[in-house]
Parts: C-alpha cells; sequence; structure tokens
C-alpha cells in the first residue's frame, strides 16, 4: 500500500469516529429530554372549543403553573373573565415561569415587588401565593370583567409598558377555558415524567389541596387531613386495581352563587389539571365522561376511553380518575 493512503485512511477513520461521537450525544440528548419532559420545549397544547382552529402549545412547566392560577381563582368564585387576565398578565410578566429575577426586585409569576408590599421573596414564589395576591387586588378594580384585559391588568400592575397585556388574551382565554372546565377535552401534554421524585397519590392529593383550597375538595367527596402549613392531603380515595396508584375524585355540581359550576364542568376542570400536572406528578392516564388522556402516546390527546378498554366504572361522568405511574 502507498504511504501517501495511510494519513488518508486515519483521516476518514478520524472523521468517522467524530460522527459517531456527535450521533451518539445527540441520542442522549433526545433520551434526556424524554425523560425529563424536555423542559425546553412545548410539551402541551391547548385547542379551541369553538372548532375554529384555535391553540396554543406551552411548556409542562408553563402548564403546571397556569394550572395553579387558574385553581386559584376558582376556588375563591371567581369568573372565568378573571382567570384569563390573570394567565395572559403571567404570559407577559414571566412566561409563565416562576422565576427568580426581574427589574429591580421583581420575582415570580407576576414579577411582584417585595419592596411595594406584595409579600416576602419567599411568599412571592408560591405560585399559590401570588396568584392569590393578584387576584386580591384585581377584585378591587371596579367593573374590572366589563374592562378591556389591557387595562385590568394595568390597574394591578402599574407597569411601564401597559399595552403589552393584550397581545396574550387569545392564549389566555384558550387556557382559561380549558383550565376552568368550560371546553371539554381541549388540553392535552406528552406527560413524559419530569425529573422530580415520583410521590404517586399522597403527592397528587397533595396539590390538589395546595391549588384548590380544604373546602372546594371536601364537598366532592375528597377528605382532607393534615394541617395547611405541613402539605395536607385528602384522605385515600384509592383503588387497588391499579396497584394503589388511583385517586378517584368523586364530581358534583357546584351550584353555590359564588361558584355556579355544573357537574361536567367541575370534572373537566379537575381532568385538565391533572392533565397540566402529568409530567410533574408522574401521572399516567386521567379519565373522566367517557374520555382519557394516557402519558407518553404520539398526540397526548384524549380519545374514548372504550378503544382502550376501560371498564365501564371508570367511563361514569361522575368521577374524575387519576392513575400515577408508581
Amino acid at each position: 500500500m502507498p504511504e501517501s493512503s495511510t494519513p488518508k485512511r486515519r483521516g476518514r477513520l478520524f472523521r468517522c469516529g467524530a460522527a459517531f461521537v456527535a450521533l451518539l450525544a445527540v441520542a442522549g440528548y433526545l433520551v434526556v429530554q424524554y425523560v425529563t419532559g424536555g423542559s425546553g420545549g412545548p410539551g402541551c397544547k391547548v385547542v379551541s372549543g369553538d372548532g375554529d382552529g384555535a391553540s396554543y402549545e406551552f411548556t409542562p412547566e408553563q402548564a403546571v403553573n397556569a394550572a395553579t392560577i387558574t385553581a386559584v381563582g376558582t376556588a375563591r368564585g371567581l369568573p372565568e373573565r378573571a382567570v384569563t387576565i390573570a394567565l395572559a398578565t403571567a404570559l407577559q410578566e414571566s412566561a409563565l415561569r416562576n422565576i427568580k429575577h426581574g427589574d429591580r426586585d421583581s420575582l415570580g409569576l407576576f414579577q411582584q415587588r417585595p419592596s411595594q408590599g406584595w409579600g416576602t421573596p419567599k411568599e412571592i414564589m408560591d405560585p399559590t401565593y401570588s396568584a392569590g395576591e393578584f387576584y386580591d387586588h384585581l377584585v378591587k378594580v371596579p367593573g374590572y370583567t366589563r374592562l378591556p384585559l389591557t387595562v385590568a391588568a394595568q390597574r394591578v400592575q402599574r407597569s411601564g409598558f401597559p399595552q403589552a397585556y393584550a397581545k396574550h388574551e387569545p392564549d389566555a382565554a384558550l387556557l382559561a377555558a380549558a383550565l376552568t372546565g368550560q371546553s371539554a377535552a381541549t388540553l392535552s401534554c406528552e406527560g413524559r415524567p419530569a425529573a422530580t421524585r415520583a410521590s404517586g397519590p399522597d403527592g397528587v392529593r397533595a396539590a390538589l389541596v395546595r391549588d384548590f383550597g380544604r373546602d372546594v375538595l371536601e364537598p366532592a367527596g375528597a377528605e382532607v387531613s393534615g394541617s395547611s402549613t405541613a402539605a395536607p392531603t385528602p384522605s385515600p380515595s384509592t383503588t387497588g386495581g391499579t396497584g394503589g396508584r388511583t385517586v378517584t375524585l368523586p364530581v358534583t355540581a357546584d351550584t353555590s352563587p359564588a361558584g355556579g359550576r355544573s357537574l361536567d364542568q367541575r370534572g373537566w376542570q379537575l381532568a385538565h389539571w391533572a392533565v397540566a400536572n402529568a409530567s410533574e406528578l408522574h401521572i399516567a392516564r386521567v379519565t373522566y365522561a367517557g374520555r382519557e388522556w394516557v402519558a407518553g402516546n404520539t398526540v397526548g390527546a384524549w380519545r374514548g376511553a372504550a378503544e382502550k378498554g376501560t371498564a365501564g366504572a371508570e367511563r361514569d361522568a361522575d368521577a374524575v380518575r387519576i392513575v400515577t405511574m408508581r
């Protein structure tokens, strides 16, 4: 073999080796993204219940925060318009991320400032607290439900860019309709597990109480034990058919003047909440009203439960069933 061919062969081997290493790196990255839920890109989608083709894609992190903001609002008996205003505000201020930085001492989902009396830094970084503070200020705005969204939001936030909230109204309205239960089977996520410790049914129940509050879940048949300062959880309503991994939430209509949500709306609110929290809480499946969502399928969409051979009891419309991965 001529000596001149040896360097060329070594060069080809080197390039092949480099390409192989690059492919391994890409494969490793994709595996990590799948296992961790791919927090860097959209993994959730909400579509219009009106069939007009409107949709919004967002990340599992944003889904969790949007679900919390919505639950806090509905737990206070506030209308869907209040939730839309809150979601649009958080989309503008933090892109629905609970960030630890901002202009001057601004923090959290709504970029609230400790120096302006919004709370301590620790309190503001609690999404449930910060959402509650936003609603406390919003309901003090006279006629806020009739005001343009950007005006209502600005009365609370006093931002240097008061017109910026308006561009988020379409996406916020889609999220609010789904997460309040106004539109059925319109929110879906891939449900890839995030890099958090799976806590099973106890974690799901604790998160439900954290977001909706003790008084909202008790009428629905989910008894609560423990104190609010020690991550209270409802007592188990767990079936053994899936190894004690199913949290069952009986659904009752909210006929109070403050709430006024039908049984179907309450059920879809809880079902969509579970899907929004699927990656964080390692939820594998959610069923309600003859429909089911299953983690890990290609589109993460809702389908008829009968297509998967789900037991007839799980197709009842009087309960939301949440199956965890462990």
